[in-house]
């Protein structure tokens, strides 16, 4: 172990230390003459881990949001693990997408067709011409919930775990620490952009939460660094861009995988990166509410 950083006694770390092992940083904090001593396993981890104790020690609301997180009943051992009661909303979104996927027949019975983004029994859209007259005249109609309704349409059973998974880990944590209204906001951005953008591209036949969930990942990545308070692995943003990257090439289809909505992916991520710029980060440390 090599030391690092002497801090006083009066200072709480307990939440630090939790950000650290949710980093992977392997660490230790004793007690020597009054002080609490910082250690690493790796010294190549020095630099950056002093800049974000730095950040922590001279922000007493970064201090007071990542020790209250470090007590919240939604952690267990310091790991994220809510209930269905602390994220009814993202637990209602799941629910309404396996529901969909049961009597659509996973997208492929008609009735899936009344939550496209247009009905593409009833239009041509072979060009961005085209595309635009449809969603023109299904706007006219009043059949406004096709902007949205995409987001809930799946076509395998991998697809629809996949996302709800991701969707329960992070949207979970919105709802808990940012609030039941910025989920509504977040969703409702990130789907009009993903499912806009995908749509002016390639028409109507796709669907999935995907783009809201990468919409999520770019914000919950971008506003934690602004101030602490979810836990996901860093490279989970990695991969997820990397990923994003190769769909727009076609090794996904070459490995059987068909073609990805890959313009939805891009929009969802771009949005929820320009709403964590965009809407403040909570000011407050999030309540440590009863379990």
């Amino acid at each position: 172990m090599y030391r690092i950083k002497q801090i006083d006694t009066t200072v709480d770390l307990a939440g630090f230390s939790n950000w650290l092992k949710e980093q992977g940083v392997r660490h230790r904090i004793t007690e020597e003459g009054g002080y609490q001593v910082l250690w690493l396993e790796n010294p190549e981890h020095t630099e950056p881990v002093l800049q974000a104790l730095e950040r922590f020690l001279s922000d007493p609301e970064i201090q007071q949001a990542v020790n209250t997180t470090a007590r919240s009943p939604v952690f267990v051992g310091g790991r994220w693990q809510p209930s269905p009661r602390h994220a009814p909303i993202v637990l209602g979104m799941i629910l309404l997408a396996l529901l969909v996927a049961w009597v659509t027949a996973m997208g492929q019975n008609q009735l899936s067709t009344l939550l496209m983004f247009v009905d593409p029994r009833f239009y041509d859209f072979g060009s961005l011409a085209e595309r635009t007259q449809a969603l023109s005249s299904t706007l006219a109609s009043g059949q406004v919930w096709r902007l949205v309704t995409p987001d809930f349409l799946h076509f395998s059973w991998s697809h629809i775990i996949f996302n709800s998974v991701m969707l329960w880990f992070l949207g979970s944590q919105i709802e808990w620490f940012d609030g039941r209204v910025r989920l509504l906001v977040l969703f409702l951005v990130t789907s009009l952009l993903s499912n806009g953008l995908q749509y002016i591209v390639s028409g109507p036949l796709f669907g999935g939460l995907s783009g809201v969930v990468y919409g999520i990942l770019g914000y919950c990545w971008l506003s934690q660094r602004r101030v602490p308070r979810f836990q996901f692995p860093p490279a989970l943003v990695t991969f997820a861009v990397v990923w994003m990257v190769i769909g727009f090439t076609p090794f996904p289809e070459i490995l059987g995988l068909g073609r990805m909505a890959n313009e939805a992916h891009l929009g969802g991520f771009v949005a929820g990166l320009a709403l964590a710029v965009v809407l403040p980060a909570p000011k407050k440390a999030p309540r440590n509410r009863g379990a």
